[in-house]
């Protein structure tokens, strides 16, 4: 006797449909893996679009941040093609093709509008990153599990007092209309942690800017941001960079 057992997915409008890890078809994608295992056998399925970017930027940073910190050509190279990258729109520079890790973030499926949200944010951090660590040869400034972006821009004001110079550039940031003009804010802000060697978490970075881009996603992000600021507490003693979370 054959029992056949009933699929629990729901067709979506355009033929696409949905289980419990949300769309996997539909009339303009997936683009992505297509490796024929499910989503749900794939560990990455398993992690939000945000981790799973911020795993990507993070796997991607630390190791050119190693070779560049141990003075290899390439990847002295490598940072100063990012370099050129920052501003310009994520997927325009043939040059950074396979150089900032953007093909991590396709062994997962993404529909086409969160595939661009996701090079975006890569791009960004990616970009920002390189900016920030150039001429240190001899610290990270990316720290895995280290300070968010309302924290480090706290670490800028002097003695952790309120310094309403800084704060304004901090809420220019957080009111760009733009992806575009969040880049150029937020490029300012990451010229000024280079000076002060201020270390930032460019993985968690990364996932924000996604949130950020998605409908309804500033606010989120807002609040992220406010709450790092607000939490920042001048450490008794000199810590080592990603200790404060």
């Amino acid at each position: 006797m054959t029992v056949v057992q009933q699929s629990t997915a729901q067709t979506q409008p355009g033929g696409g449909s949905t289980g419990s890890d949300g769309p996997t078809g539909g009339p303009d994608g997936p683009v992505g893996s297509s490796d024929g295992a499910s989503p749900e056998a794939r560990p990455e399925a398993r992690l939000s679009d945000e981790k799973w970017i911020a795993k990507v930027v993070d796997t991607r940073i630390r190791s050119l941040q190693s070779s560049y910190l141990d003075d290899r050509s390439g990847a002295v190279a490598a940072l100063a093609r990012i370099r050129r990258g920052a501003g310009r729109a994520a997927g325009t520079v043939p040059d950074l093709w396979g150089v900032i890790g953007a093909e991590g973030l396709y062994e997962r499926p993404w529909r086409e509008a969160d595939a661009v949200r996701a090079e975006n944010a890569v791009h960004l951090a990616v970009t920002l990153w390189a900016l920030h660590q150039q001429g240190h040869h001899d610290g990270n400034m990316h720290v895995s599990g280290g300070p968010g972006l309302g924290g480090a821009v706290r670490r800028l004001m002097p003695d952790g007092e309120i310094q309403d110079r800084i704060r304004k550039r901090f809420v220019r940031a957080a009111t760009a209309s733009s992806i575009d003009t969040l880049a150029v804010r937020l490029r300012e802000l990451v010229l000024l942690m280079r000076g002060e060697d201020i270390a930032l978490d460019y993985g968690r970075l990364a996932g924000q800017l996604y949130i950020w881009q998605r409908p309804g996603g500033r606010a989120e992000v807002h609040r992220l941001w406010g709450r790092s600021f607000h939490a920042y507490r001048k450490p008794e003693r000199e810590e080592q960079p990603g200790q404060d979370q």
